[in-house]
């Protein structure tokens, strides 16, 4: 458990030469990247989005792609399509930019539904159907999408269906002012994402994925989690609770973070750090809530105040 920390610690560290003060966004980021998670990165602009997920693509020396989704978007612009070989007589499949690694979708509320929901298949199946083909994505892949929650204007918001498919919802938010003026020294004469060198190899990563499918889940976490769940379908704030799909993303999410404090174990606490990002986005509030301002976040600290956490017993610590 202590090799993977330090695998962790690295990475962590060598994201945070490029993205100040943000803690922990980048430990739930990693955590998302660990669980094979995809994560939507929601924010005005200019607070760090695109940088994050060039870090994490270089401290990995992973392939990284990115679209910019805008209303003219083809879904074969993402998938790729096929180019006829005058020389050969034959079509010949030319792959998209979503044959990568780290696929960075930017302003994905910008493109047409249409476009959105080609990359369903791709993030939930790892695959890409083509033309009556499919064909395997690499075996480590992300999508990493950012959106503008202020403007609207020319806009297609994310269905239900395929927030369902993100692993993880952040917000980077604005720096601190001491944060801020480390930013300003850094950039100074350049970007810091410029040095940027990998730490971690893909082996290493994968070992770090198979890690987190290792630490064990008590039944009573298991419950607590289900209890979760099942509240956000009863609680009268939301329309639509979270899906088993929700479910499994916050059993995967609170091993992965158990792993990061060093655990073999799953405890209440690690669950209750990771459920807002996770189930946040999953949720539907009532009119009568959004008339009432009340955010999914709210609902979800609500949820955790509501349902009772387990005690571990000294048995279930294995």
């Amino acid at each position: 458990m202590k090799e993977h920390q330090l695998l962790f610690q690295a990475l962590h560290d060598n994201l945070s030469q490029a993205i100040v003060g943000k803690q922990r966004a980048l430990t739930l980021g990693l955590i998302a990247l660990m669980c094979r998670g995809h994560l939507l990165l929601e924010d005005v602009p200019g607070l760090g989005k695109t940088m994050l997920a060039r870090a994490l693509a270089k401290s990995i020396d992973l392939d990284f792609r990115r679209i910019q989704c805008t209303p003219d978007l083809m879904p074969s612009d993402i998938t790729g399509v096929s180019i006829f070989n005058q020389q050969e007589r034959r079509f010949e499949f030319m792959p998209g930019p979503v044959f990568c690694n780290i696929l960075l979708a930017d302003e994905i509320n910008r493109t047409s539904p249409r476009t959105q929901s080609s990359l369903l298949e791709c993030m939930a199946e790892y695959q890409v159907t083509a033309e009556g083909v499919t064909r395997a994505l690499p075996e480590v892949f992300m999508v990493i999408a950012t959106q503008n929650p202020v403007e609207f204007h020319g806009t297609y918001p994310l269905p239900e269906a395929q927030l369902d498919r993100f692993f993880m919802r952040l917000s980077m938010g604005y720096p601190d002012r001491s944060a801020e003026i480390s930013i300003l020294q850094q950039q100074q004469h350049g970007h810091p994402i410029d040095q940027l060198q990998p730490v971690l190899s893909i082996p290493q990563l994968r070992q770090l994925q198979q890690a987190v499918e290792q630490v064990h889940v008590a039944d009573s976490i298991l419950g607590y989690i289900a209890d979760l769940v099942h509240a956000s379908r009863q609680h009268p704030d939301l329309e639509l609770g979270a899906s088993p799909r929700g479910a499994l993303a916050l059993m995967k999410a609170a091993k992965a973070a158990a792993l990061v404090d060093g655990l073999g174990y799953v405890t209440p606490d690690q669950v209750i750090r990771v459920a807002e990002p996770v189930l946040a986005h999953r949720l539907i509030l009532s009119q009568a809530a959004r008339m009432k301002q009340r955010t999914e976040a709210e609902v979800v600290y609500a949820l955790i105040e509501q349902v009772a956490a387990p005690v571990l017993s000294p048995a279930e610590r294995l």
